[in-house]
């Protein structure tokens, strides 16, 4: 019988592909796996303000690790050595940045006694400490004073002038053998002080002029300062190097040139009282001129590395206090949210009662009983980790309580795994997120407790060769008025870090969240 249907044609639309049930298979994956802290990058980069804040807190590291080790022993002056050679408040100077009025100038509105003062400075040196004069020889309405006045604007790192040293034998011969070699004048001539009647004109080496009795400078009919150099025949050392209108400059046997020191002392310790420049003293001690970003504190020390100092201390003490308290945190608390009940609600009210006491008071008892045995420092991280570890401890416990009851932990402990196994195999990890982000946030929250602590006077972390931020806000503050960069900075470094801190938390807090993973904002 003939098929009807053999010369029939089917359109290709009506066709359509049926699964091969002996032949199903999954397809191949087109892109790569993305494994768990690879989606935390990507979801953390996308976040722009966690990503500045995650580099300014990186350069603020960077500048806390390597300041003190680069420039500490070049720039960091010891105590001593700054205050007896006035270096104290020079202000913040960069060559860079002196078009912004960063040149260690400050403005200033002076009387006509301090005027001629300073200009003397400038005079004998050759190095002008008044820098500009906005107004001059002016009397102020206000004022009850009979008195004239100067607006002025004046180089900090000049106006110190003068003081006396006494100098061995040694130290006399090698400042003047490198003043030869250098051309640059240290020591400046002896003054005779006898017709001074005052005993702080005798002792302060900035007069080296003829003035009267209210220190007012006396001038000569030219205007001119009238200079009160003594004179001597010879010089036990005497070296090339002398100031210009000395008339043993062009003639070094001349008679009647100055003497540039008073000798003191029998022969077996013979020392040399001189009058030495400070701003040139600078650069024979150290080798640079002086210039400091920052400028200097009351104590003349740097402050670009004695802040770099303080944040290093500040960091380590702060890293210190959260890994201590992230492992007793972390060991508590997931005995707290696993096991429950009696346990939970004993180390809970245990808690309670630690987290009742202000860290205030708590920091203050450890300082008045165990600071004399175990220092400041120690006194301070026992402080921290007494309370501590709480708030760690309660972030861990709800994360326990959170997967505890989950499907895979249930499968887990059917096939036999044991409770340590649960605990830190399976739910901590889970917990990683929450945790990583609570520890990295403790950071800023000690540094910024140690600052108060410190500025409050409760703590005293200051030393010659230690200190931290919050000393340097508690030390800037007297001078908040008169030389306001000496808290500035310090007070800048820490208002960067908690802002950063903050903006970097936030958004390590979102990438590490497991309900947005995979999620495109």
């Amino acid at each position: 019988m003939e098929n009807k249907y053999t010369d029939m044609k089917i359109p290709a639309d009506k066709f359509r592909f049926v699964a091969d049930d002996n032949n199903l298979h999954d397809k191949r994956l087109e892109t790569k796996p993305i494994g768990f802290f690879k989606d935390v990058m990507i979801r953390f980069c996308k976040n722009r303000s966690s990503v500045i804040a995650t580099v300014i807190i990186f350069v603020l590291v960077v500048y806390a690790i390597i300041t003190p080790l680069c420039f500490e022993n070049k720039y960091t002056l010891s105590l001593t050595d700054t205050t007896y050679l006035n270096y104290t408040k020079l202000r913040p100077k960069s060559t860079l940045f002196a078009w912004a009025g960063w040149d260690g100038c400050i403005n200033k509105t002076i009387n006509a006694s301090t005027y001629n003062y300073v200009r003397a400075i400038g005079e004998e040196t050759g190095c002008k400490p008044i820098v500009k004069e906005y107004r001059s020889n002016y009397e102020d309405p206000s004022s009850t004073v009979d008195a004239t006045y100067y607006d002025v604007k004046i180089d900090s790192y000049y106006q110190n002038g003068m003081i006396y040293m006494t100098l061995t034998e040694e130290q006399y011969k090698d400042i003047q053998t490198w003043q030869d070699e250098n051309g640059i004048q240290i020591i400046y001539p002896a003054v005779d002080t006898s017709s001074f009647t005052v005993a702080s004109y005798k002792s302060d080496a900035n007069y080296w002029y003829k003035i009267n009795n209210k220190g007012v400078p006396v001038m000569d009919k030219n205007g001119n300062y009238q200079s009160l150099y003594l004179q001597r025949k010879t010089d036990d050392y005497t070296s090339v190097m002398r100031i210009e209108g000395d008339p043993g400059l062009d003639d070094p046997n001349a008679t009647d040139r100055y003497r540039y020191a008073t000798k003191t002392g029998d022969s077996s310790a013979v020392s040399y009282k001189v009058r030495v420049f400070t701003y040139n003293y600078f650069i024979y001690r150290y080798g640079f001129e002086p210039s400091f970003l920052f400028g200097t504190n009351s104590s003349g020390q740097d402050i670009f590395t004695r802040l770099a100092s303080g944040a290093r201390f500040s960091f380590i003490l702060a890293i210190a206090v959260s890994v201590v308290n992230l492992f007793i945190g972390a060991v508590i608390g997931s005995c707290m949210g696993y096991y429950g009940g009696w346990v939970d609600m004993t180390i809970d009210r245990l808690c309670d009662i630690l987290g009742g006491v202000p860290f205030m008071v708590v920091a203050t008892l450890f300082q008045l009983h165990f600071a004399n045995k175990v220092g400041p420092v120690g006194s301070l991280l026992f402080a921290f980790v007494l309370t501590g570890w709480i708030g760690m401890a309660q972030r861990v416990r709800m994360q326990f309580y959170r997967f505890k009851g989950q499907e895979y932990i249930l499968a887990a402990r059917t096939l036999g795994a044991r409770d340590s196994r649960l605990m830190f195999k399976h739910i901590f990890p889970n917990s990683l997120g929450t945790i990583i982000t609570g520890s990295v946030l403790t950071i800023p929250g000690v540094i910024f407790s140690e600052s108060s602590l410190t500025y409050l006077g409760i703590v005293n972390l200051e030393s010659s060769t230690m200190t931290s931020v919050g000393t340097m806000l508690a030390n800037g503050r007297g001078f908040l008025t008169t030389d306001p960069y000496i808290i500035f900075f310090p007070a800048l470094f820490i208002s960067l870090l908690e802002i950063s801190f903050n903006l970097f938390g936030n958004g390590l807090r979102d990438a590490f969240n497991p309900s947005l993973r995979g999620v495109d904002d």
